[in-house]
């Protein structure tokens, strides 16, 4: 301040540094935030919130399991594992498990194969990565065998090709429709030839089935590959599929060096098999049961509804 100039507030002489600093005794026109300690974040329940991978929108977990794990914003559909299935698609009390106690020995005695099937029986409360049995999709009774990637991928072994041929004669025995949903990384190397004996067993069986009469529908959700591709999930009278499945044989990297050309950003999806005459039709998990009941209703003897 300007030599001999002296301010003063209540009697008081100030000092340069008085004149830039606020005046405390002033009411707060503002909140103090105090940041949550660890404690307080671990009072959190874990996985009540869950993020969309594919827009990143975060919402309530709850909310996404009442959607039938479809995305609320972007319609991207999450994994589901056998028993989600089971409860989002089958009438409530409807199932009734068949050959559940079935598990696989180690052919081939391939280090560490018997310890990693105990894992992930512990880890599922699967025997397999199918399950099979006899349920109703609005009173209308089916055989299902559902594919569960939760179990060793999903991969094809000896008892899951056995599992999947015994529902198909189950419903050839019965007069039911087939419903299979299909999620596998293909053919389980643990087991050599014989994984790759299914591809041929349970194509034989559904084969005899059709000849039967009997109704197959195959749903394809993600990822569907490699064996299990290549055989009965490719085989039902109606070939469907959810949206943004992967769907495949050989990988896309593998294909790309074979032929030496990029492929298209959506190839192998379940859009791109759609596009080129593939699939039957692509339908979001929040309208399969509606499409399903429609399905059933037209093969039913005499019968008849619009699509």
């Amino acid at each position: 301040m300007p030599v001999g100039v002296t301010v003063t507030r209540g009697g008081r002489i100030l000092s340069l540094k008085d004149l830039f600093t606020k005046n405390h005794t002033k009411k707060r026109k503002y909140a103090t935030i105090t940041m949550p300690t660890e404690t307080a974040k671990n009072d959190v329940p874990e996985g009540i919130m869950t993020k969309c991978p594919l827009c990143k929108k975060i919402m309530y977990t709850k909310e996404l399991v009442k959607n039938v794990k479809v995305c609320l914003h972007c319609g991207h559909h999450f994994p589901m594992n056998s028993k989600e299935r089971i409860e989002s698609f089958l009438d409530e009390g409807s199932f009734i498990e068949i050959n559940d106690n079935m598990i696989s020995k180690n052919p081939l005695n391939f280090p560490d194969y018997l310890e990693k099937l105990e894992g992930d029986r512990k880890k599922t409360n699967l025997n397999e990565a199918v399950v099979t049995g006899i349920g109703a999709v609005n009173g209308q009774k089916i055989v299902l065998a559902i594919m569960d990637a939760t179990f060793r991928m999903g991969s094809m072994g000896s008892v899951v090709g056995e599992k999947i041929t015994l529902a198909i004669e189950k419903a050839d025995e019965l007069s039911l429709p087939v419903i299979i949903f299909t999620a596998s990384g293909g053919a389980r190397m643990q087991e050599g030839a014989l994984s790759l004996m299914q591809m041929a067993k349970t194509s034989v069986a559904l084969k005899k089935f059709s000849d039967n009469g009997g109704l197959i529908i195959s749903i394809m959700t993600h990822p569907t590959t490699g064996g299990v591709s290549a055989s009965f999930a490719s085989l039902g009278d109606f070939n469907l599929a959810e949206p943004g499945a992967l769907i495949a044989f050989a990988g896309r990297r593998v294909i790309e060096q074979s032929i030496r050309e990029e492929l298209p950003e959506d190839f192998q999806t379940s859009e791109f098999l759609f596009k080129h005459g593939q699939l039957d039709a692509i339908i979001t998990r929040t309208e399969l049961v509606e499409k399903i009941t429609i399905i059933l209703e037209i093969h039913q003897p005499g019968g008849e509804f619009a699509w």
